[in-house]
């Protein structure tokens, strides 16, 4: 049974304590995995299982393993073949780092190691280094973060794991009224208020941004243009730097008077040019238009 037979992925997050599992669990979160934190070994094919019998609400699983599980090494390896008999085909990941970097992680967050006991943390480290020496050598993918930041741990176990989709930026296009109050949730807020009103225009007074009598009138607008395709540019630069910091949710209102003619009409011009750009998924929110 393969991965499009069993209808399930799944993946086993391992390593050494201060390597960055915690990361890439939530990395893993964002990407669409379910994941489960700290999951005794035996219960792993029960988890991987009641997934699989999900009716597809669940499609991916991440367990997220340290040596907080006793038995650790000798109960995940036989977890591990046996999901592999079952024809699940779990992809292991193991996060180290140096010795010097660990310490100095622990350090930061006055922190104890696990299996450090009585002794000192080196002890600590060293003891389980040793014993997930087995499955280090087994894991399918092993990422060293000594010299990595958050981010870039983030864009390796996205490279890893992501879909096309899952990695992509989503991009809300929100219109609005500023007489109703600014949109709470948004990340970039942009004034169309520098267009003339078609409001102030009898004839088109009585349709709304979205019909193209108002649409041609507001495109047709000096500085319209020039507008769109400035704002574009500066949101690709803006989108990429949101992007290497691991922000894949961004929305961008755009306000008029009443959120009904010229935000409306810029909001979906705006989005149908960014739903143009590679690995980028937009949508229209038009939350004011109607209210009058």
């Amino acid at each position: 049974m393969n991965e499009e037979q069993s209808g399930i992925e799944v993946a086993v997050v391992s390593g050494l304590s201060g390597a960055g599992r915690s990361t890439a669990a939530k990395c893993l979160e964002d990407l669409g995995w379910f994941v489960v934190d700290n999951l005794p070994p035996e219960l792993i094919s029960t988890m991987v299982e009641l997934g699989a019998q999900s009716s597809g609400e669940i499609t991916r699983v991440a367990v997220v393993m340290d040596v907080r599980s006793r038995a650790f090494t000798e109960d995940l390896g036989s977890v591990i073949k046996d999901l592999d008999a079952r024809g699940y085909k779990p992809r292991v990941v193991f996060l180290e780092a140096t010795d010097e970097v660990l310490v100095r992680r622990f350090e930061q967050v006055r922190r104890g190691h696990p299996l450090q006991g009585e002794g000192r943390l080196a002890d600590g480290i060293a003891a389980e280094r040793s014993l997930l020496s087995k499955l280090r050598a087994e894991a399918d993918l092993v990422v060293d973060t000594t010299g990595l930041s958050v981010h870039q741990l983030r864009a390796k176990i996205e490279d890893a794991f992501g879909s096309e989709g899952s990695t992509s930026t989503r991009v809300t296009v929100l219109s609005f009224g500023y007489k109703y109050g600014l949109p709470m949730d948004a990340d970039l807020v942009m004034d169309c208020r520098f267009l003339p009103n078609p409001f102030w225009i009898p004839e088109l007074r009585e349709f709304n941004g979205l019909d193209d009598e108002v649409r041609n009138y507001v495109l047709g607008q000096e500085g319209a243009e020039e507008f769109l395709r400035s704002y574009q540019h500066m949101l690709r630069l803006v989108g990429a730097g949101y992007h290497r910091e691991g922000k894949r949710y961004l929305t961008l209102a755009m306000g008029c008077t009443g959120g009904k003619h010229r935000s409306v009409t810029l909001a979906e011009e705006l989005a149908r040019r960014l739903s143009e750009d590679d690995g980028v998924m937009v949508k229209t929110v038009h939350r004011d238009l109607g209210r009058e």
